[in-house]
């Protein structure tokens, strides 16, 4: 695997390459001094994976994420010392097509270095990501879910990874602050940035965002957001809650375990949404819950920072429906009839075209 640095400090590039090299099979493509010059050099030599530095001189790591996802689509993890206290700019990085964030490694005493072994976590797993996924195990079909008492509300699961904070908070930035149905968020993010995402999205938008706590139950006109570093599952007596199975899983939390949770036990059919992101998280999930009576939707390839795992749902025929992200609120209040809002001022549901990956 090859892996290229982009780091403005000279510190942080020996350290990060020393930990780079450490790893099995890993190899230094290049350095890159700030965002233009990784800009450039990806041009010319596209790398596996880009460790991505925040803040930089000349262009940040925000704007050279954007470039790259548009000119060279390749993986991209924002590896940073001011992870806190820049999450607004993490969100956006991410939005862009980063697919995660970690803080920067620092030398420790004796000059060992800590959160090596944190950073080569990350890397392995975005390693397993990035290979030539292998077919989707078949999904058992089962019976159809029982009629809806009538006492559940109508509930939308969403998915996303990179790409979606930005199409999360597009999607909810137009819906009314009194939309009908209760809405469960599966992002893929660091578990240290679960409770900024929350924070994150109640800015973004005007709709009630809620960290999913275990025991919490999905309510009507509240968006729950998974926010522990293991998977989000709805439990048989429809309350959420938070378990480490299964261990192998690329991505925590996992939209996959999730939506096969709410298929198994949501007895009201819903609505299931998968938008931006790499990898094939979610397509089976999605189908499962298509073959249960849900109506699922996948993002397009068009507003799509990154069609991964849109594209896995949509060849799997997961998808009853592709499509755009302006249209899917729309379909979120099929469910319960409400008036969209009026089209946001900001630009957070607009999306240049961007190659699959």
């Amino acid at each position: 695997m090859r892996i290229a640095i982009v780091n403005d400090l000279l510190m942080a590039v020996e350290i990060l390459r020393r930990v780079v090299l450490s790893g099995p099979g890993y190899e230094l493509a290049w350095i890159a001094r700030d965002g233009s010059e990784a800009v450039a050099r990806c041009s010319r030599d596209l790398p596996d994976l880009i460790l991505m530095d925040l803040i930089m001189p000349e262009m940040d790591g925000v704007e050279a994420t954007r470039r790259i996802m548009r000119d060279t689509p390749c993986a991209i993890l924002i590896v940073t010392a001011t992870v806190m206290g820049n999450a607004d700019k993490v969100f956006d990085a991410m939005g862009a097509g980063a697919l995660d964030v970690i803080a920067t490694p620092v030398l420790g005493p004796q000059g060992k270095i800590r959160g090596g072994k944190e950073l080569l976590a990350k890397i392995a797993r975005i390693a397993r990501l990035i290979q030539k996924p292998s077919p989707a195990p078949p999904v058992e079909t089962g019976k159809d879910p029982a009629v809806p008492t009538g006492l559940l509300p109508p509930l939308v699961v969403i998915g996303a990874s990179a790409g979606g904070p930005r199409a999360v908070a597009g999607l909810l930035e137009a819906l009314p602050e009194n939309f009908g149905p209760a809405i469960v968020v599966i992002q893929h993010v660091d578990a240290d940035f679960g409770m900024k995402l929350v924070d994150w999205l109640r800015r973004q938008t005007s709709v009630q965002v809620r960290s999913a706590e275990e025991g919490t139950k999905p309510a009507a006109g509240v968006v729950l957001v998974a926010v522990n570093e293991h998977h989000l599952v709805l439990g048989p007596d429809l309350r959420l809650s938070y378990s480490p199975e299964p261990l192998d899983a690329v991505y925590r939390p996992s939209i996959d375990v999730f939506f096969d949770s709410a298929a198994a036990h949501w007895k009201a059919k819903g609505l299931a949404i998968l938008l931006t992101g790499m990898g094939r998280d979610g397509a089976r999930g999605l189908l499962h819950l298509r073959r249960a009576g849900w109506h699922t939707i996948a993002q397009d390839e068009k507003s799509s920072t990154v069609f991964g795992m849109p594209k896995a749902a949509i060849e799997l025929g997961a998808a009853a429906e592709v499509l755009p992200l302006s249209k899917i609120p729309a379909a979120i209040l099929k469910m319960n009839p409400l008036r969209l809002k009026d089209p946001p001022s900001r630009s957070t549901t607009k999306f240049s075209p961007r190659k699959p990956l």
